[in-house]
C-alpha cells in the first residue's frame, strides 16, 4: 500500500527551525525518571526583564503576588492610546509549557503578550505559576485562584496598577496547558465572590486537555511541530499526582469523571483549534461539551493552523487570531457598557 505524503505546513524555514530546536531541547531535559533537568532547560529559555520604558507601545512591570512561592506576574500597559479617559479591558493571561516548563519572562511569552495589549488595547496580566513535576495538580489551578484574588483584592495599592483599567471588563486566557488552566479558574471564578473583578469572557487557545485512549488526530499528526504524544504523556505523568491518569477531570475535561457544569454561569468563551494540532480532537469534544452543558462557546477552527502558531506574529493565521480576539473582547465589553 502506498504510503501517503505528509500535508506541507507552509511555515517560513526560521519558525520551522525554531520548533525543531524547542522540541529537541524540551526532549533532552525531559528525564526517563519523571524529573526535568530544569538548569538545562533554562540555559535555553531566553528570558528579558520587565522594562518600564516604553517599548514597541508597551511598558511592562513585575508584581510579586507570594515570594514564598515565586508567585508573580508580569503587568503589560500599553502606552499608544489615543486618550487616556478610554477604559482598557484586563486580560489575565497563563501561558502554556505542558505545566513544566516556560514563565512570563520567556521571550516568546514577553513578545507575545506586548503584542496582545498592543493589538488588542489592554492591559495583560501574565501569570508566573508553580510547575510540574516540582508542584503537581492542583498547585497550578490554586496559584491561578489566588492571583486573581490579589488583584481583585489590592490592584488599587499597586504602584504600577494603570487607573484606566477596568476590571469590570476581566477576561481569563492562556494557550495549551494555559487553556486548560483558563477553563478550571473559569468554572471555579463562577462560583466565587470578588469585590470589583467580574470576568466575562474566556479565551482558551489550543487547550491542552487528553485522556487515556488515543484520538485519530493524535495518531495522524504526532509528527506535527510542538507536541508529540511522548512528550504529552511525559508532561500528564508529571504534572499529575500518583495514583492519578489520563482520565482525571483536570485533563479529559468532558470523560466521565469531568465536572457538572451545566448548572453553573460560566462566561461565555472563544476555542482556537487548529489543523494540523494533534489536540484537536480533544478541543471538538470540548467545545461540543461546552455547548451540550448550555454554555454559549464560539469555535475557531484554523485549518492551516499548528499548535503554538500564535507565537510567531509574522504568519497569517496569527492575524486571524487577533482579529477574532478582537472582536470577542469588543462584543463582550459592549455588553455591559453603560449607556
Amino acid at each position: 500500500m502506498a504510503i501517503e505524503p505528509r500535508p506541507s505546513l507552509g511555515l517560513p524555514w526560521k519558525i520551522k527551525l525554531q520548533f525543531a530546536m524547542l522540541g529537541y531541547v524540551i526532549d533532552k531535559c525531559l528525564r526517563r525518571d519523571g524529573t526535568l533537568n530544569r538548569r538545562l532547560f533554562d540555559f535555553f529559555d531566553r528570558k528579558v526583564p520587565a522594562k518600564s520604558t516604553p517599548q514597541n507601545g508597551v511598558k511592562t512591570h513585575d508584581v510579586s503576588v507570594d515570594p514564598s512561592r515565586n508567585l508573580w506576574f508580569r503587568l503589560f500597559i500599553p502606552t499608544q492610546i489615543p486618550r487616556d479617559d478610554v477604559s482598557l479591558p484586563v486580560i489575565v493571561y497563563f501561558h502554556g509549557g505542558g505545566f513544566c516548563i516556560l514563565s512570563p519572562a520567556s521571550l516568546y511569552f514577553d513578545v507575545f503578550c506586548r503584542l496582545l495589549a498592543r493589538k488588542l488595547n489592554a492591559v495583560v496580566v501574565s501569570l508566573n505559576y508553580r510547575l510540574a513535576p516540582e508542584h503537581k495538580f492542583p498547585a497550578q489551578y490554586n496559584d491561578g485562584f489566588d492571583a486573581l484574588k490579589f488583584i481583585d483584592e489590592n490592584h488599587r495599592c499597586l504602584d504600577f496598577w494603570p487607573k484606566n483599567a477596568d476590571l469590570n471588563s476581566c477576561f481569563l486566557a492562556g494557550d495549551s496547558a494555559g487553556g486548560n488552566i483558563t477553563h478550571h479558574l473559569g468554572v471555579r471564578a463562577s462560583q466565587a465572590e470578588f469585590k470589583e473583578a467580574r470576568i466575562i469572557g474566556l479565551v482558551l487557545i489550543q487547550p491542552y486537555f487528553g485522556g487515556k485512549d488515543r484520538t485519530e488526530s493524535e495518531l495522524r499528526l504526532d509528527w506535527a511541530p510542538a507536541s508529540t504524544m511522548a512528550r504529552s504523556d511525559w508532561m500528564w505523568r508529571a504534572f499529575l499526582p500518583n495514583g492519578l491518569d489520563r482520565d482525571h477531570g483536570a485533563v479529559n475535561i468532558s470523560g466521565p469523571n469531568g465536572e457538572d457544569i451545566s448548572g453553573l454561569d460560566i462566561p461565555p468563551a472563544i476555542l482556537f483549534v487548529g489543523g494540523f494540532d494533534p489536540l484537536r480532537d480533544w478541543q471538538l469534544r470540548y467545545h461540543e461539551w461546552l455547548e451540550m452543558s448550555g454554555k454559549n462557546v464560539r469555535l475557531v477552527d484554523i485549518p492551516t493552523a499548528c499548535h503554538g502558531f500564535y507565537l510567531f506574529s509574522e504568519i497569517p493565521e496569527t492575524a486571524v487570531f487577533l482579529s477574532e480576539v478582537a472582536d470577542f473582547i469588543e462584543k463582550q465589553s459592549s455588553k455591559i457598557r453603560k449607556p
